[in-house]
Order: C-alpha cells, then sequence, then structure tokens
C-alpha cells in the first residue's frame, strides 16, 4: 500500500514538473485589425509558431485579430505604453505622430514594394524615421512585409486619368486615399468598408480602390464590371514590437523574436505576391475586364499631392521625397 502511494505521490510530481517545463516563460500578445482569414493572419500564425519553435517552448505569443484590441492607432499607442507586445502597421501610419512619415503614402511615391523597402531602410530620412518611432514611441520595427498594391475597381472602363472624370469613388479617410480620388478627378466618397459592397451593388457610388486581395475577399469583382491596374499606393505591414517587451526578454529570445519576424515578413510578401499574380486571371474568368492605363499621367495629377506634403514638412519633407527618388 505504502509502495503505491508513493509510486502515486511520485506520478503527480512527475506531472507537475511536467507541466512547469511546459509553461511559456513569456506569454505575450499580438493584436491586428485583419481578419483570421487573411494573408496578415495567415502570416501572424506563421510568426507566433516560429517563435514558440526556436524558444523551444518559452515564448507564447496569443494572436487577437480582427481589432479585438482596437484599430491600428490604437493598437500602436498600447504598445507605446507596454500594455501589448506586438501589432502590424504601415509605416505611413506614423504620420499621426511624425507628419513626415506622410511621404511613404502618397500616390505613386513608391514604385514598387523593393523601392519601399530601400526608402525605408537605406535612406537617411527612413532611418531617422525608425530611430523617432523606437526613441520617441517606445516601440522597435522587426521587419517589413508586403501588403498588397491598391487597384481602382469601376462601374466603367478606365483606359486613362480622364475616365476618372465624376467617379464617386469610394476611399478610406486617409489622407493618401483622398487625395488619389480627388487629383485624379473623381469624386472621394469616405464609407465604412462593411458597406461598400452594397453601394457598388446599388451605385451608390461608382467604384472603389483596394488591393486586388481585398477586392477578392470582399467579392466586389460579383457587382463590379471593370478593374483597372492604377497602381496608385503600396502597401506595406511593419512588424512591431513595444521596446518593453523587448527589454524583459533575454538577448537570446531577442534574437528569436527578432529573426522569426524577419521571415515571417519573407513569407508576409510571398503571400501577397503569389495571390496578386494569379488574381488578374481569376478576375476576368469571373467576367470582369481588366484595364492598364498609363500611370505616368495619374502620377502628372498627383504633383498638388507632393506640393501639399512639402509645404506641410519643409525641407525635412522636401529631403525624404529627394532621397526617396534616389533610390527608385
Amino acid at each position: 500500500m505504502r509502495k503505491s502511494l508513493k509510486r502515486l505521490g511520485l506520478g503527480i510530481l512527475f506531472g507537475v514538473m511536467t507541466t512547469a517545463a511546459l509553461a511559456a516563460e513569456y506569454d505575450l500578445k499580438m493584436g491586428m485589425v485583419a481578419g483570421t482569414s487573411s494573408n496578415e493572419y495567415k502570416a501572424a500564425e506563421y510568426f507566433a509558431n516560429q517563435v514558440k519553435e526556436k524558444s523551444n517552448g518559452q515564448i507564447d505569443i496569443a494572436i487577437f485579430p480582427s481589432g479585438q484590441l482596437g484599430d491600428d492607432r490604437s493598437m500602436i499607442e498600447q504598445l507605446s505604453g507596454g500594455a501589448l507586445d506586438f501589432t502590424f502597421a504601415e509605416i505611413g501610419r506614423f504620420s499621426i505622430f511624425f507628419p513626415e512619415a506622410e511621404v511613404y503614402t502618397l500616390p505613386y511615391m513608391m514604385k514598387d514594394f523593393d523601392h519601399m523597402q530601400r526608402a525605408t531602410w537605406d535612406t537617411q530620412f527612413g532611418k531617422d524615421l525608425t530611430q523617432k518611432i523606437h526613441d520617441e514611441l517606445g516601440i522597435t520595427i522587426l521587419s517589413q512585409g508586403y501588403n498588397g498594391t491598391r487597384q481602382t475597381t469601376s462601374n466603367k472602363a478606365i483606359n486613362s486619368v480622364k475616365d476618372m472624370q465624376g467617379l464617386k469613388l469610394r476611399v478610406p479617410t486617409a489622407p493618401a486615399n483622398l487625395n488619389y480620388a480627388k487629383y485624379s478627378g473623381a469624386s472621394p466618397t469616405p464609407m465604412a468598408f462593411s458597406e461598400v459592397y452594397l453601394a457598388l451593388q446599388t451605385n451608390s457610388v461608382d467604384g472603389q480602390e483596394n488591393p486586388l486581395s481585398a477586392i477578392r475577399a470582399q467579392k466586389f469583382y460579383e457587382v463590379q464590371p471593370y478593374l483597372a491596374m492604377t497602381n496608385h499606393i503600396i502597401n506595406d505591414q511593419l512588424y512591431l514590437v513595444s521596446n518593453d517587451t523587448m527589454e524583459r526578454l533575454t538577448p537570446e529570445l531577442r534574437k528569436v523574436v527578432q529573426d522569426a519576424a524577419v521571415d515571417a515578413a519573407k513569407y508576409h510578401t510571398k503571400l501577397f505576391v503569389e495571390e496578386e499574380a494569379s488574381l488578374k486571371d481569376f478576375f476576368k474568368n469571373n467576367g470582369v475586364t481588366v484595364t492598364e492605363p498609363d500611370t505616368q499621367e495619374f502620377k502628372a495629377a498627383m504633383q498638388p499631392v507632393y506640393d501639399e506634403y512639402t509645404k506641410k514638412n519643409g525641407k525635412l519633407g522636401e529631403e525624404g521625397i529627394k532621397q526617396i527618388n534616389a533610390v527608385r
């Protein structure tokens, strides 16, 4: 009887030790706006799994999608205050704190994602901005992934910038998107994303602009017969971590997080690049007419946007545009 109890006691003790060994030392949180069916969520899962595996289970990252923890601005602020560990945001979104960051969202400022990466990491302007984000907001940029290029769908063919004239174009309330609509000759119509499908279906608006992945996911192709490859804004997605979080980790675990974020950003980019490569054919097969207007006409029409940016940001803004164009 005593031996049985002893064995039972040892079994319980072993079970407790095993459970303790499996428990993560760091339970961290990652918030994001996108939902569970998005490429962003797939990449966030990849990041969390890499961190868990490479840290031998010492770090466990719980993901909170679909804006459960607030919008992107709210989550940036939570990172800054140390209340949240990880989130996504576009570099241009930091213009709410540092106005010069708006340059990354100006229509046709970025040639492609490779250019955006050079503009972020290889220019003094970009280095100074990322340092400000680190020092003044308490946020570290771990890596940068590609999040799609914005295109325009409509209820009529767009073959040139002239065809944008008077088009009621749904845009989010972001300055870059509003300016794209305004200076291309369209009538900017801000509207909640959830309302766009019905508005297109009933012709309350004539068109909208989004990356191809979003156009497919929201099934806008069902109610918009035309797609113009306007390539007006390149979207990126930064992998962000709170400085407070990084300071709590050992140097070895910081490297795990950094390396995992770099790998996840590559996977993130791969998801969007591969999807975009097949989507034009997908839309064509679903009855959508795809046009390829001359984007140089569109870019020329955006000159007032650049003038307004440099007026607001002075020499810093002028230098930003100069340096970014130099690495084009």
